[in-house]
């Protein structure tokens, strides 16, 4: 076996340096652990595995929908519409997503809050994506936010909401039953 000759790992290779070079590269990594922030968000595939069954759901109790799964930031990562859904399904799935990610609870709850307290009635007003109508639901994932998924077209809310919660569970996040998270 042939041995190699260790070589200085800087110019100059004595303990000093090399001290004051692992000195500023902790500092480096430091400053740049303060400047940039790691959040968790859902996979394509859990975002594809929630809507799949949300429809199978929806389907199975005889219902046209849509499903919209969006990411941390409120983005779409999957849209799905069943065969015969309305055209405005489309639209309502993804705004409720957005809401309930963005806002971090369930639309239906959003509603109510809104529904009670005149000051909050421009709450479904803040933009064009917010919609306070059930059927959306944060995806909470070990405690922490990862994304939304909403769904529309049901004869009512309470409808969406069961299909949405279908979606939920097979990907295993936390359960909102009666509107109440239930980790």
């Amino acid at each position: 076996m042939k041995r190699l000759a260790s070589k200085p790992l800087l110019a100059g290779g004595s303990p000093l340096h090399l001290v004051s070079a692992l000195s500023l590269l902790l500092a480096a990594t430091a400053a740049h652990g303060e400047t940039v922030v790691t959040v968790a968000t859902i996979s394509l595939e859990a975002a594809q595995k929630a809507a799949a069954e949300s429809l199978r759901k929806c389907q199975a109790d005889g219902y046209r929908i849509s499903v919209t799964v969006v990411d941390r930031s409120g983005t779409s990562v999957v849209t799905a519409r069943a065969d015969g859904a309305g055209p405005h399904t489309l639209d309502s799935s993804r705004r409720k997503a957005y809401s309930a990610v963005s806002l971090r609870e369930s639309t239906r709850k959003l509603a109510e809050i809104q529904a009670g307290s005149p000051e909050l009635r421009a709450l479904g007003n803040m933009n064009e994506s917010i919609l306070l109508l059930a059927g959306g639901f944060p995806i909470r994932i070990g405690g922490e936010i990862v994304g939304g998924i909403g769904v529309g077209g049901a004869p009512g809310g309470p409808l969406d909401e069961a299909c949405a919660r279908a979606g939920l569970r097979a990907i295993g996040a936390d359960a909102y039953e009666n509107g109440v998270d239930n980790p």
